[in-house]
């Protein structure tokens, strides 16, 4: 197959890009890191392997788009980081446009190929929900009302425009993925190891959450899965309150998870941002279990003895 993917050297894509690249499938990763449309193979990733492709992710089609062509799928994870930094009016504007401009382009450049991709697969979040207390979210609840739920309703939006004959959008709605190498886990684990762990805030709210595995899993069962069309949960089918999360994470690092991260001193460090901290969402992955997809890791517990082999 020949898979494109935009954001392809991240967190969630590099290991994306390697596995198919490992597979024997044409990867080719768009970047802004080279001039719109010039390629440049990585070495060492075989034939064909993951090919570099600049672009300008602009909210405009360009002379890059010519590599969507015949293309299986096109897998979108561009954007900004949500959690680094405070949310200041220019970051906020930075991770409107990471997101909108590079969906819009390439809805734009899919619209505008003779031979379109069979699926384009978008990111967005479970911050779509917003701040939803113990109420169980699945596909079809709508959208919040806060910052976060807004960007990714206006993110959701602009990969709908990628629908047409022959092509299919699903949006996947990630949790927080969970693996010890990056993300999220990387952060949490600093306190614990300093004997210093434990809940964030009041504990009560809800984290909906992934193993980086089981998200990849499930992006590559999409593109197979022909009638996966819409939004999907990415998310394990055991939510945990965030108590429960320190309480699974202090047992798998042998330490105690009792000193909790008072919820005013979030509020000073991160700023707006701590409210999705603070909050969260109770999300269930309902449509790829009634479509019958399996999650290897569906429990905290055994989530945490996959990524820390115990």
């Amino acid at each position: 197959m020949r898979i494109i993917i935009a954001g392809g050297t991240g967190f969630l894509g590099s290991p994306l890009a390697e596995g198919y690249a490992e597979e024997g499938h044409d990867v080719r990763v768009l970047t802004r890191s080279l001039p719109a449309g010039e390629p440049r193979h990585d070495p060492g990733t075989g034939v064909p392997g993951v090919t570099r492709v600049g672009w300008t992710p602009d909210g405009q089609s360009g002379p890059w788009a010519s590599v969507l062509e015949h293309a299986d799928a096109v897998i979108n994870l561009a954007g900004e980081s949500i959690g680094e930094g405070r949310w200041t009016p220019r970051r906020k504007a930075l991770l409107r446009d990471s997101r909108i401009l590079s969906t819009r382009s390439l809805a734009a450049g899919i619209g505008a190929a003779s031979v379109p991709p069979r699926v384009f697969v978008s990111s967005s979040a479970v911050g779509y929900y917003g701040p939803s207390g113990d109420d169980i979210k699945t596909e079809d609840a709508g959208p919040g009302t806060d910052f976060l739920a807004r960007l990714c309703e206006e993110w959701e939006l602009e990969a709908t425009k990628a629908q047409r004959p022959g092509t299919r959008v699903a949006i996947v709605r990630t949790g927080v993925v969970l693996e010890r190498s990056g993300g999220a886990l990387v952060k949490m684990i600093t306190p614990f190891r300093l004997f210093a762990g434990g809940p964030m805030g009041s504990g009560r709210q809800w984290m909906s959450w992934i193993h980086r595995l089981d998200w990849i899993e499930l992006v590559r069962w999409l593109i197979e899965q022909p009638s996966a069309t819409g939004p999907f949960n990415a998310t394990a089918p055991h939510p945990v309150t965030n108590r429960e999360f320190a309480r699974a994470l202090g047992r798998a690092l042998r330490r105690p998870s009792v000193l909790p991260a008072p919820g005013f001193a979030l509020r000073l460090l991160l700023g707006e941002f701590a409210e999705s901290v603070l909050t969260g969402q109770r999300v269930m992955p309902a449509r790829a279990l009634a479509l019958g997809h399996h999650f290897r890791y569906p429990e905290i517990d055994i989530a945490f003895r996959g990524i820390f082999g115990e």
